[in-house]
């Protein structure tokens, strides 16, 4: 079954749209990840994961309606700032575009977003934008991640990494190498791994108590983690992972109610 993308329908396709469609809106970057991958990097996982999503659910589930907004490439990239090929947005300017997308959705008769961020750093900024847009506009708005990105509790840091993949890592690298293989330079890969943060026992990443950081505190190559053992393979798996883990979110996010009161 075909993706159902917005870009595709008519002004009056969009408006007969059933209700409690949901519209997903991938969340990017363009931003340094290291000598070996490319700036797309968080662009081309999240809007592969988000796409793979909306035609699992158009495929399994005919009785949920979900479309594919365009994505947001640059966004709030500004620990990265410091390398060339990094476009980034500010904080203000990020969260004034999210909440104009959320008016004209609403205008445009959608009162469901889910939000599929593939970049760690929107990742608080997309929250407060959630609520943003509830208050606001009345939508049901969501936040999920193709995976929990490690500094934030996720789980798929490479063992020799000690839970510091978090940027270029073995994980991103191997879901790279499963879906654009033509843009990894394996050849200058190498482990940037800052083992000084394992003396610490609440602060870091994952920790109870995080920290401000920009991407070259840990040296000039910009990556964080060991992407030398990084597989296509490896990347298949994490990535149909979580293309079922979205699809399976957006099911649940079409008929999600917190049981109050109607309003």
């Amino acid at each position: 079954m075909p993706v159902a993308r917005w870009l595709d329908l008519t002004g009056p396709e969009v408006a007969a749209l059933p209700a409690g469609t949901v519209a997903v809106l991938p969340l990017g970057a363009v931003e340094q990840h290291g000598p070996h991958l490319p700036v797309s990097t968080d662009w081309v996982i999240a809007t592969a994961a988000a796409e793979a999503a909306v035609a699992t659910v158009g495929e399994r589930h005919p009785e949920v309606a979900a479309v594919l907004l365009p994505g947001l490439a640059h966004t709030k990239s500004d620990e990265h700032a410091w390398s060339p090929g990094t476009l980034w947005l500010s904080f203000e300017t990020l969260m004034a575009t999210l909440v104009d997308l959320g008016r004209s959705l609403q205008t445009s008769g959608i009162s469901r977003l889910l939000v599929v961020n593939g970049h760690g750093g929107n990742s608080a900024l997309a929250q407060v934008a959630c609520r943003e847009l509830r208050r606001r506009f009345g939508l049901r708005t969501f936040l999920a991640h193709p995976s929990a990105p490690t500094d934030q509790g996720g789980g798929t840091s490479a063992p020799g990494e000690h839970g510091m993949g978090v940027h270029g890592g073995h994980t991103e690298t191997s879901v790279v190498l499963h879906l654009r293989p033509d843009l990894v330079r394996m050849d200058l890969a190498r482990a940037n791994v800052p083992h000084g943060l394992r003396d610490f026992d609440l602060i870091g990443f994952g920790k109870p108590v995080s920290f401000g950081w920009l991407s070259d505190d840990f040296g000039p190559d910009g990556h964080v983690g060991d992407p030398t053992g990084a597989t296509a393979e490896h990347g298949k798996v994490l990535f149909e992972a979580a293309v079922e883990h979205l699809a399976a979110v957006v099911v649940e996010a079409a008929r999600f109610d917190v049981g109050g009161a109607p309003r």
